[in-house]
């Protein structure tokens, strides 16, 4: 095998990337009062939503082992890259460099590169697409570290949320602005930052109109779409991810898209009805 692709679970891996041996999932884990999850092919969207609606607890997550990516890394490829959460938002990214370091001391010849995404679920995702793209463009292995990185700067991931349960849970509302919110239907149009951090961007009164915020932010300000990939998450709600895919794609062209379904802790964090776009 010529190169493999570790990418955290926060990052969907589409139904042909499952199938393609170069890409290979590293599982967080979640905890939510006397459940666990992992999230892999086990992960039960309905299930862990239910729980999480019914508790007045917010679920945590755990990062893959640094041992986990080593293993991973053990594979027998030339090329080996991972691809983690915001090293700003989770510790996935730190994990993944410990690991390197453990698989380097055995192999000191092996070459291989940790991507800090700045982004989450499939900015992931595209980040992963992107290696690919380069490594069958027969790039050297600095070359594509190289070419990625800028990649990643380039990138844009934004999401309208349907609840800031979650936000609220985890400390990041007052209780008063996130009841304050609720009560009149306000929904944030979020975005990641350069620096990997979460930022509000607008609201709106209406998930309908927080998602038309946002898609005309896309539009204006997405670089040389033509040729990007347009990528689409939703949690729980593919009806509305396909209003959000056909109102992209009457406001500019893009290389291709895709739309999937939320993983587990994109699902944690978006929540049910959430909406990411990346590109």
């Amino acid at each position: 095998m010529k190169y493999r692709v570790v990418v955290d679970s926060c990052g969907e891996l589409t139904e042909e990337m499952k199938r393609d041996e170069h890409f290979v999932s590293a599982p967080l884990t979640m905890q939510l009062d006397e459940y666990d999850f992992v999230d892999d092919e086990s992960f039960d969207q309905a299930d862990f939503l239910q729980k999480t609606a019914a508790s007045p607890n917010c679920p945590k997550s755990a990062c893959p082992s640094p041992e986990f990516y080593q293993k991973a890394y053990d594979c027998g490829a030339e090329h080996i890259y991972a691809v983690t959460l915001s090293a700003e938002l989770s510790g996935s990214y730190n994990s993944a460099e410990l690991g390197k370091n453990l698989f380097l001391e055995e192999h000191p010849e092996a070459k291989i590169h940790v991507f800090n995404s700045r982004s989450a679920s499939i900015g992931e995702t595209l980040i992963a697409l992107k290696i690919r793209e380069c490594e069958e463009a027969g790039m050297s292995f600095e070359a594509v570290v190289e070419t990625v990185e800028r990649f990643i700067a380039g990138q844009n991931t934004w999401f309208v949320l349907e609840t800031l349960e979650t936000l609220r849970k985890n400390g990041r509302l007052s209780n008063v602005k996130a009841m304050v919110a609720n009560v009149l239907k306000i929904k944030p149009v979020m975005v990641a930052t350069p620096e990997g951090t979460l930022a509000q961007l607008d609201q709106a009164r209406g998930i309908n109109k927080a998602l038309i915020k946002m898609v005309n932010y896309i539009a204006e300000t997405a670089e040389d779409p033509e040729n990007r990939i347009l990528a689409i998450s939703h949690c729980n709600c593919k009806e509305r991810a396909m209003m959000v895919r056909d109102a992209l794609l009457e406001k500019m062209k893009v290389k291709d898209v895709f739309v999937v379904d939320t993983a587990g802790i994109s699902t944690m964090y978006a929540n049910d009805g959430g909406i990411i776009v990346a590109i």
